[in-house]
């Protein structure tokens, strides 16, 4: 384990090394980013003009909604995305057999070995459009309810890595696995756009339980707004938990019925 943290803690500073010689992509980053987000509250402030809230939620809860997606998007894309997303291409060709004969855990490599430190500015937007939201919701936000919110974010971005591993390892199983990428970003475009709290019946358990890139967003946003009781706050680390234990089994399992291009 000593030895896969410090592989993994070189190839980080690695990445970071490109990134300040290329500072220049990290202030693009962070104006391109910034610019659609900011479209993205335009487009709810014109939905809020006409009616008072959606589904309970004020104006500013969906601020602080959007700006939490923003954050655990940057999250993703800064450090696990551009590794895991190519799993899929590794498994088909066969690629993945060098990540097997390594000393150090594939999964763990395959997750780090792409981390993209330019998304981090992402992260400031996204702090940046919650604290206006904090502010036009009158949310009281003490150093407690921060740090836990902080957490759930942390937490949430975890989920969203299981469901990517989770996905990206049905290849071990399937020829193609390409409609199941085009669902996988259908659905996270749905789920920015709306809220949880507006699910009903089945697609509540779908988007809570199944596939939940219903709680992502929504779960930190009720926490930092008080809108969330304890019980649903324990509910949605259980989940993540769940998730993630059945992740580090899927993985194992899909390597045993892994097809190698030597064999």
């Amino acid at each position: 384990m000593k030895r896969n943290f410090r592989l993994i803690w070189m190839l980080i500073k690695y990445k970071l090394s490109r990134t300040m010689a290329f500072r220049a992509s990290f202030w693009g980053t962070l104006f391109v980013d910034g610019l659609l987000f900011f479209v993205q509250l335009l487009i709810f402030h014109t939905i809020y003009a006409q009616v008072g809230s959606i589904g309970g939620w004020s104006y500013g809860q969906m601020v602080i909604f959007v700006g939490t997606f923003t954050m655990i998007d940057a999250l993703n894309m800064a450090i696990y995305f551009f590794g895991v997303v190519g799993i899929p291409g590794k498994i088909k060709t066969g690629d993945l057999d060098t990540y097997l004969t390594k000393p150090v855990n594939p999964l763990m490599r395959l997750t780090f070995e792409s981390v993209s430190p330019d998304f981090l500015s992402q992260v400031l937007v996204g702090v940046l459009i919650v604290c206006y939201g904090v502010a036009v919701s009158g949310a009281q936000v003490s150093m407690g309810v921060g740090l836990g919110y902080a957490a759930l974010v942390l937490l949430m971005t975890l989920l969203w890595y299981d469901l990517e591993v989770i996905l990206r390892t049905i290849p071990f199983f399937v020829i193609s696995a390409h409609g199941i990428m085009e669902l996988e970003g259908e659905l996270i475009m749905t789920n920015f756009r709306i809220p949880g709290v507006l699910y009903r019946g089945f697609l509540k358990i779908l988007f809570y339980f199944i596939l939940p890139y219903g709680i992502m967003s929504t779960v930190p946003t009720q926490f930092i707004t008080g809108s969330i009781s304890p019980q649903g706050v324990g509910l949605a680390v259980l989940i993540v938990v769940a998730f993630t234990v059945f992740t580090l089994w899927f993985w194992k399992f899909g390597l045993r019925h892994y097809k190698s291009a030597s064999s």
